[in-house]
């Protein structure tokens, strides 16, 4: 029974939400996690009360979870109840009321303006052959151009490339769309992107029959396009190259470093918002918090009266 309701849940996120699929897996292990734990405690989704609920995050966290882990799995339950609820599975709810324990504030990695220059250097650099470089270099010089998630860089379809555009349509999640200006150095990378790997998808066509592909950036994936796991290890290569903290780059951080490094200078924050694709402002506004810091440190390392205590207090005798 558990089962069903799950994926009777599932299926409404993708046909009424277009939840996206990595956010549906992920409510699906959660729940799945928490049917298991019923189970065990001769329990299901029908009869469970707000006590079992908070049970079971406290079970979570005695095994270790971190609190953002616990708050996921706690916000996928509510999103379960409250469907059951509206589709008359249930009476009532037993999880609107249970307090969860938050998510961690924590400011969002990002790079410097010089870190990203050396990564774009690298990436014209690294590859075997002529196009494999320009298509390292252009997938970077897009993400650090339009801020774009890299699931959505990788998806992009070709039809989006032609014409030398000056602004590119991006679909985020939830199948929302928005227009993200090209700077020029992406412009130009994209351009001799798009000769090298028509030409390479022609002659393929050519000597095998193989389909044109409908991406910009084709893979030998199931899904027809460089996969997300891909990049991610192909920005820890070049992160190496450049001599830049591995640690410190993912796709991610250059979304990021994106949305920072325009706030540096001078862009409007609700701009950032529309070509981020947040739908809350306070959302990007943690970005103002990124700069508070690295301005307070600033002054600590560089104000020549930011003396530590311990070096104030000299012997006078």
């Amino acid at each position: 029974m558990m089962e069903q309701w799950i994926s009777r849940f599932l299926e409404a996120q993708s046909a009424e939400l277009d939840a996206a699929l990595n956010t549906r897996l992920a409510y699906g292990r959660d729940l799945k996690d928490f049917a298991g734990w019923l189970a065990g405690r001769d329990s299901d989704f029908l009869s469970t009360s707000r006590s079992e609920i908070e049970d079971y995050i406290a079970f979570c966290d005695a095994q270790g979870l971190s609190r953002a882990t616990r708050a996921r799995r706690l916000a996928s339950i509510r999103q379960l109840f409250r469907f059951a609820y509206e589709e008359d599975l249930r009476s009532d709810n037993p999880a609107i009321q249970i307090r969860g324990p938050g998510r961690a504030k924590r400011l969002p990695k990002t790079l410097s303006v010089e870190e990203v220059e050396r990564l774009l250097t690298a990436a014209g650099e690294h590859g075997r052959t002529p196009a494999d470089r320009l298509r390292t270099l252009c997938l970077v010089e897009l993400l650090y151009a339009t801020g774009m998630r890299v699931s959505e860089l990788v998806t992009l379809p070709v039809s989006a490339a032609r014409g030398n555009p000056a602004m590119i349509l991006v679909r985020g999640k939830g199948g929302k769309e928005r227009l993200v200006p090209l700077s020029p150095p992406a412009r130009r990378a994209l351009a001799d992107w798009l000769g090298a790997r028509d030409a390479a998808e022609e002659a393929a066509k050519a000597k095998r029959g193989k389909p044109l592909s409908s991406f910009l950036f084709p893979g030998r994936g199931a899904g027809g396009h460089m996969t997300r796991q891909a990049f991610f290890v192909l920005m820890k290569t070049l992160a190496v190259k450049a001599g830049v903290s591995p640690g410190l780059v993912t796709p991610h951080t250059i979304r990021h470093a994106f949305a920072t490094h325009l706030l540096q200078n001078g862009a409007d924050l609700r701009a950032i918002q529309m070509m981020l694709g947040h739908a809350d402002l306070s959302t990007t506004e943690v970005y103002t918090h990124v700069l508070e810091a690295r301005l307070r440190e600033l002054v600590l390392d560089h104000h020549p009266l930011a003396v530590p205590v311990a070096a104030e207090d000299t012997d006078c005798t």
